[in-house]
């Protein structure tokens, strides 16, 4: 294969998936990884990618892009979908206790699958009545996630309140970050712009990653729903490290080098 042709496919695996490693390019056209860097920065050179630590991504990816949840919420929408389907597995069909789901386009998928399951149960008449204690806690600061779950049969919502973001339409701020810390969920479904072997979980924005670092800290269980385009991104702001999580929930097996972080820190992959 002439160098030409095989960092056209390069390219193209860069912005099908938004990134790519040098290993795992290497291995998948058999050459040496030294000849994998010297595409990438011909690749950079001509405006194709931008190289980062350990491979590429896409020229228009950077620590501080982010897109609305509106836009989010119609992306790779199938993904989304059986990510949201194997967090639910995790809430067994009539648990009590609490969960806390975090703002996001998939753990919004997870909320609405959520609700459909809690409908169906009260179409059998097998769900709690309101206000009983068998009632599911859910605690969310995602103003779309409390829309879909409000009044729903079992399920005991719980809105943290604060500073609204227009674009991801949860509450930020000193008051939401408070309110997370009183509190000390069974589960927390957390979502992330972000998951790298040596930074960890990321978001661009400082309100959102103060937020996200108090669930993680107060929740007894760290699930995190992040679909492929999220595997080895760093975006602007850590908010917990691999070793904070129990489970991670993604739609494809990660690169050998975040697989090994993963494992070494003690978490499950589940690949949905």
């Amino acid at each position: 294969m002439f160098a030409e042709e095989r960092q056209q496919l390069i390219v193209g695996l860069i912005y099908a998936s938004g990134r790519a490693s040098v290993t795992d390019l290497a291995e998948r056209f058999s050459i040496t990884t030294e000849t994998i860097r010297r595409d990438l920065a011909a690749l950079e050179a001509s405006g194709s990618v931008r190289r980062v630590h350990g491979g590429a991504v896409s020229p228009d990816r950077f620590s501080t892009t982010e897109e609305s949840i509106l836009e989010r919420t119609v992306q790779r929408q199938p993904e989304k979908t059986r990510i949201a389907e194997a967090a639910l597995a995790l809430i067994p069909q009539g648990l009590t206790g609490s969960i806390l789901i975090d703002a996001g386009s998939t753990t919004e998928a997870l909320a609405e699958l959520l609700s459909a399951r809690a409908a169906g149960a009260a179409a059998q008449g097998t769900v709690a009545a309101s206000g009983s204690d068998a009632e599911l806690v859910v605690i969310t600061h995602s103003l779309p996630i409390a829309s879909r779950l409000s009044g729903g049969p079992g399920i005991a919502l719980h809105l943290l309140g604060g500073k609204v973001r227009g674009l991801t339409q949860a509450a930020v701020g000193q008051s939401t970050v408070e309110a997370a810390r009183r509190i000390r969920p069974d589960i927390a479904f957390i979502g992330t712009n972000g998951i790298h072997a040596a930074f960890g979980l990321s978001t661009p924005d400082p309100e959102e990653a103060a937020v996200k670092a108090a669930f993680v800290q107060s929740a007894r269980r760290i699930v995190v729903l992040a679909d492929s385009s999220k595997l080895d991104a760093e975006t602007l702001v850590q908010f917990a490290s691999l070793k904070d999580l129990d489970t991670v929930i993604t739609d494809s097996q990660p690169s050998r080098e975040l697989a090994d972080a993963l494992a070494e820190a003690g978490v499950e992959v589940v690949v949905a």
